[in-house]
């Protein structure tokens, strides 16, 4: 598997890849990472930087947390507060807004993948 270390300064895959334009589509892919997830079921920050790490991303909390900062900024995401074990735990969830900007980043996946050749049939269709 393809490992994917993300920051806010820089973006490293593999050591080939350093470069603003791939930094904001890993940034992207992370954020509708989140979207989905906070649609399904609430999460705390460190179950999404383990769930991030099963597709590829290392993601630290300092760059989670500032991302799931602007998503709570932008009204996408909201959290509440529970007592886990005597901590007190973030657990984010998709709001209405969210919800309404995760489905329309879903078609525009679809189109992206029918473009550029995923979604023919194949074994890689969306």
């Amino acid at each position: 598997m393809i490992q994917y270390r993300i920051s806010l300064t820089v973006i490293d895959i593999d050591g080939t890849m350093k470069n603003f334009v791939h930094k904001r589509l890993f940034l992207g892919f992370i954020c509708l990472h989140i979207l989905y997830h906070a649609s399904q079921k609430p999460f705390y920050g460190k179950w999404m930087i383990g769930e991030l790490s099963t597709h590829g991303y290392q993601v630290s909390p300092g760059t989670l947390y500032p991302i799931l900062h602007s998503l709570e900024k932008e009204k996408l995401i909201a959290h509440f507060q529970s007592t886990v074990r005597g901590k007190v735990r973030k657990y984010y969830t998709i709001t209405r807004r969210g919800q309404t900007a995760l489905e329309e980043s879903k078609q525009y996946v679809r189109e992206l993948a029918q473009e550029v050749g995923f979604g023919s049939g194949g074994a890689h269709d969306v």
